[in-house]
């Protein structure tokens, strides 16, 4: 998840707004209440929701494409058909997503097209390459993993439309997490080729993964405004860090090697202590000049035009089945 829109910059102006309205919004966010869609809420929190949930849900759809790619390759027909069915729950996941997001005022095509045109963001951990099949297991484990770790908190997320569709996301992605892990199983334990299949794939993965939960706190711009209205349950570095802490022995587990020589257990802090992370590398993908970024954005504007009659005969019936019901 994907939840570096949390860490946007919203350069619009900030609205002057009634004081005791703001103040008895932010009692019922201390007293755990949930705000729903025709609740009064200020207008940045508006914003922030309407940036993080559609930049989610623009995230589980390029998300479909490096796995997508892999189906028709994928090498046994037992690991097609879940490879499919995982494929077509991040449909889902957009879905949901895109209605909770249209909650907030803007329509779904409003969001789609901001996305197509470059304007919105997606989690930057999809404009890497899947080169190997491998890759499926790193992705299933590892982003899915780190996805797991985002996104269980917003369960618990103040604004009810993203909490109730994050109950079922979640749900799935602990599915797409063991079926990624199963894969980097097998292949662990397979020939020798085929573990140094694994170790690449973990190589090449596990520096973006941990970029994915955005940069430090110290650089985090919206983190406390998040945090103190509770769409944001923990910090980028506490999340990064339970993900490395439940990892680590996940690797020891398969026999595989994390790629990072600075790493070690703190006895004292009785957490995995990690290496320096590029965070250059991170600001060039999420500026658009990452591996596959181009390609992520060319794919999608395709489907979209080449699904144009499907969504005008949609509409066209729609309209014929409203004029027959007056």
């Amino acid at each position: 998840m994907y939840t570096q829109a949390l860490n946007a910059t919203d350069s619009q102006i900030q609205p002057v707004e009634d004081m005791s309205q703001a103040a008895a919004f932010q009692a019922r966010i201390d007293a755990e209440e949930r705000i729903e869609a025709n609740d009064w809420m200020p207008e940045t929190y508006r914003r922030t929701l309407a940036r993080q949930i559609s930049q989610h849900a623009h995230s589980e759809i390029v998300g479909m494409l490096p796995e997508g790619n892999w189906i028709t390759r994928a090498p046994s027909l037992r690991r097609k058909a879940a490879l499919l069915a995982k494929v077509q729950d991040e449909c889902g996941h957009g879905l949901y997503l895109y209605a909770a997001a249209e909650t907030l005022g803007i329509s779904r095509e409003q969001f789609f097209g901001q996305l197509l045109s470059g304007n919105a963001k997606y989690s930057s951990i999809f404009n890497y390459p899947a080169t190997t099949w491998a890759d499926i297991g790193a992705i299933g484990w590892l982003v899915d993993g780190a996805a797991i770790m985002n996104q269980i908190p917003l369960c618990r997320c103040s604004y009810g439309p993203y909490a109730r569709a994050m109950i079922r996301v979640c749900k799935e992605e602990s599915f797409h997490q063991r079926q990624g892990f199963e894969i980097m199983v097998t292949l662990s334990r397979g020939t020798g080729e085929q573990k140094a299949m694994a170790q690449d794939a973990l190589n090449r993965w596990w520096w973006p993964c941990l970029m994915m939960f955005g940069p430090p706190d110290t650089v985090s711009e919206h983190s406390d405004a998040s945090m103190a209205w509770k769409i944001k349950r923990f910090s980028n570095d506490e999340l990064r860090q339970k993900f490395v802490d439940a990892t680590v022995p996940q690797a020891q587990h398969l026999g595989l090697m994390l790629p990072d020589p600075d790493l070690r257990f703190d006895e004292a802090s009785g957490h995995w202590l990690y290496g320096e992370i590029d965070w250059n590398e991170f600001k060039q993908v999420l500026a658009g000049n990452g591996p596959c970024n181009r390609d992520r954005l060319a794919a999608r504007r395709k489907a979209h035009a080449e699904g144009a009659w499907v969504r005008d005969a949609a509409a066209a019936h729609a309209l014929k089945q409203m004029r027959a019901a007056v």
